[in-house]
């Protein structure tokens, strides 16, 4: 495999292409086609964004494995893809790093606002947005022509009943779970995926690359999940770090900023409205007490736009 790379007026073309290997009598040929994306992240989280209405991708979970690749493919924390939708305005599906599909991500939603309008794909600046957790209403905030912050509905919290006796699934509020010899007092928060919400008082001394594995795959989560230990600091701010599912350390988590606000609500830490400062930037979420969902306001940043050959 090679590749050549072009950058011109900010744009990063990427060419793969493939070597053909002669075996006495035999070659391999695989057909290729260009594929055009873009790289954005929301407070540091990067994912690489394809309108697959014009480009289809047929095999995304092998695609995201390669394309996500720091040191040999695009480099980031997996695939989105836009498309169309019955029932709102876009859709999107999100492939992790690791190929696993997941449910709903919030920073993408909001970097998907901004790819749409400024791309000249609508010129809405409130989109109903399909997602495999539900519709997600996206509000978006435009200055001199382009989103400079997005406002997603991130609809209702809800509870993630889990097993912690053998006796049945209850409400886990504030209980300990116990991982890599330690035992951590820990909430569970569905924001249509599964977040594990863990407050410390010395977050600089968590070993994250360490426990993170150990919870996202306790035996209580058969189905694996996304973990946050969290801080509470002064000034109605609570400083988080992330261990995704399927993707391990990442800059931040939309749905993980709003779990622990949720988490730090319900536990009497934090009232409705409250800042989430992650590693690659701050979040403000907001409680709504009226309509009960949860609204989550932050940055888009497209990063580069390029293009890549995709072998089939």
């Amino acid at each position: 495999m090679g590749i050549r790379i072009l950058l011109k007026q900010n744009v990063v073309y990427l060419h793969c292409y493939k070597t053909k290997r002669y075996n006495n009598r035999f070659s391999t040929n695989k057909m290729t086609r260009v594929i055009k994306f873009t790289k954005m992240h929301g407070t540091g989280n990067d994912y690489i964004y394809v309108d697959s209405r014009n480009y289809p991708v047929s095999h995304p979970t092998e695609v995201a494995i390669r394309w996500s690749a720091p040191h040999t493919g695009i480099g980031s924390d997996g695939l989105v893809l836009i498309g169309d939708s019955q029932t709102a305005d876009f859709s999107m599906r999100i492939f992790n790093a690791d190929g696993s599909e997941a449910l709903m991500c919030g920073n993408a939603t909001r970097c998907i606002g901004k790819y749409l309008y400024d791309y000249g794909l609508t010129e809405k600046t409130e989109i109903a947005l399909e997602t495999l957790s539900g519709i997600k209403i996206l509000r978006l905030q435009v200055a001199a022509g382009k989103v400079e912050s997005v406002t997603v509905d991130m609809g209702k919290p809800a509870s993630l009943p889990v097993d912690l006796t053998g006796t049945g699934k209850r409400d886990m509020t504030a209980q300990p779970i116990e991982a890599d010899g330690q035992t951590f007092i820990a909430t569970t928060v569905s924001m249509g995926n599964p977040h594990l919400v863990i407050f410390t008082e010395t977050l600089e001394r968590i070993d994250l690359p360490a426990v993170g594995p150990k919870l996202e795959n306790h035996p209580l989560f058969p189905d694996r999940i996304n973990v946050e230990f969290a801080q509470v600091l002064a000034d109605n701010r609570i400083r988080m770090r992330v261990w995704e599912r399927g993707s391990g350390i990442t800059q931040a988590c939309g749905t993980g900023a709003c779990a622990t606000a949720v988490a730090a609500a319900i536990t009497g830490r934090a009232g409705r409205k409250t800042d989430i400062v992650m590693d690659g930037g701050t979040l403000t979420i907001e409680w709504d007490e009226h309509t009960g969902h949860i609204l989550m306001t932050g940055p888009a940043t497209r990063v580069f736009d390029g293009e890549i050959e995709l072998e089939e």
